[in-house]
């Protein structure tokens, strides 16, 4: 079936849509929606200085990598939150996640942005899909992110597919920095994404965990700003699997591969807890 999308005229207010998150109880099926959702977006350049500063990129032109999702976040909290979406938005595991550069991120605008999910499969824990999100020029395709997701409240017959198996580099000591416990307000405020578990120990320890957790988002941002200078301004990819949370505040380390076309990366916390690994690579 062709992709029914949905047309806004600006991005929706997140306010709403948290609060129908809020209140969302239950699957309502087993099918992912033949839904998109896509809107007009340009860049708000003092936005931008406050993404930036919280990652840590440095101003050289081009948006950063990872800054699209930040566009297409109220685009995928609509998606997520819609009635012909059958899973609650809260549960839901971000696992991996991977951006294709296709063209380099010049500009402010505008951009059309689109989201839609897709490829609902078995996994151990329950099942996952994709959150397909989309960036484009007038000239076309600029930008391309695939966040697969865990639900854990559904079973379907079969089994996942096996992992490809892949070499591994010999990893050096890249750069090291100290994530604060304010780490998951500040990067909120930038990114819209509010979820509990990241803004303080109180709400964190409402769904289980200790003290709050990065954004998975941050930390790949984080350390794609520090792997800036292995990484070409575009014809590129980058590929991560997030591991244990990022408990805050943290002392982190990122190790990767010698600089190159190709390679890999590691972010690792106290006593070498693995945190999210990945590599990069030039598109086929």
């Amino acid at each position: 079936m062709a992709t029914e999308w949905l047309d806004l005229p600006a991005p929706p207010a997140l306010p709403g849509l948290f609060a129908r998150a809020a209140v969302r109880r239950g699957t309502t099926g087993k099918v992912l929606p033949e839904l998109g959702v896509r809107c007009q977006v340009s860049v708000d350049p003092g936005h931008l200085d406050r993404y930036r500063t919280v990652c840590g990129f440095v101003e050289k032109g081009l948006l950063p990598a990872t800054y699209p999702h930040i566009l297409a976040f109220p685009l995928q909290m609509r998606l997520l939150t819609d009635p012909h979406f059958p899973f609650p938005l809260l549960g839901l595991v971000h696992l991996e996640n991977r951006i294709r550069v296709l063209r380099a991120l010049g500009g402010l605008g505008p951009f059309t942005v689109s989201v839609q999910v897709d490829d609902l499969q078995p996994h151990e824990k329950g099942v996952t899909f994709s959150l397909i999100t989309r960036l484009e020029d007038q000239l076309g395709l600029v930008w391309e992110g695939d966040s697969r997701i865990l639900f854990r409240g559904l079973r379907l017959p079969g089994q996942p597919g096996p992992r490809a198996a892949v070499d591994s580099l010999s990893l050096e000591h890249l750069d090291q920095w100290y994530a604060d416990a304010s780490i998951g307000r500040r990067y909120a405020r930038v990114a819209g994404d509010y979820n509990p578990i990241h803004l303080s120990a109180a709400s964190a320890r409402l769904f289980g965990f200790p003290r709050a957790i990065a954004h998975g988002l941050w930390n790949k941002a984080r350390c794609l700003a520090a792997l800036e200078i292995h990484l070409p301004a575009a014809g590129y990819e980058v590929d991560v699997r997030f591991q244990k949370p990022v408990l805050l505040p943290a002392e982190l380390t990122l190790l990767a591969s010698t600089p190159g076309p190709a390679g890999q990366l590691a972010l690792r916390g106290k006593d070498d807890t693995p945190h999210m690994t990945g590599s990069w690579q030039p598109l086929a």
